[in-house]
């Protein structure tokens, strides 16, 4: 079944966030909800579609860095399944302890995922204009993520065929 992408409008979605969260940080805990229905797909069998359909911070990056952005090639090294673990596995950390800290308070655990979801925005459009501009998709965390979790899901499906014959 083909999936109609909604790229070309979602980046409101991300900008409605960050607006919201600026007015009252309390609507930052709508960032479980940014990173967790990539996972929602992966976890249903469907890969990495939200990146490709449905993203809203790909479609803000690939949207508005066109002009500005210096269209250069990203290093090796941070393309590198290595990179993409190391960063995958930092921005976990660094959530984790964010939400330790906060003790449980709600307006403590809306606002460590507000500026967390605002450090990982700016730093994707900072490698937007220097590198091309989507090249944070190409180390996203949550993309990375959701390809660990199809690898697994085939692997399974792999090991169970296997086992049938």
């Amino acid at each position: 079944m083909k999936r109609k992408s909604h790229m070309n409008w979602s980046w409101i979605i991300i900008v409605s966030f960050f607006l919201l969260s600026i007015i009252d940080f309390r609507f930052g805990i709508f960032g479980f909800v940014c990173m967790g229905t990539p996972i929602y797909h992966a976890l249903r069998g469907r890969g990495k579609i939200h990146c490709s359909h449905y993203c809203p911070r790909g479609s803000f990056l690939g949207r508005f860095l066109g002009k500005i952005s210096l269209n250069n090639n990203m290093p090796k090294w941070m393309r590198s399944k290595f990179a993409k673990h190391l960063l995958l596995g930092i921005m976990i950390i660094l959530l984790t302890i964010s939400l330790i800290h906060a003790k449980g308070d709600f307006n403590k655990i809306a606002f460590a995922l507000f500026r967390f979801m605002g450090v990982s925005f700016v730093v994707g459009i900072m490698m937007g204009v220097i590198f091309k501009k989507r090249s944070w998709c190409t180390i996203c965390p949550m993309g990375h993520a959701t390809s660990l979790i199809k690898k697994h899901q085939d692997s399974k499906k792999k090991s169970e065929l296997v086992h049938l014959k």
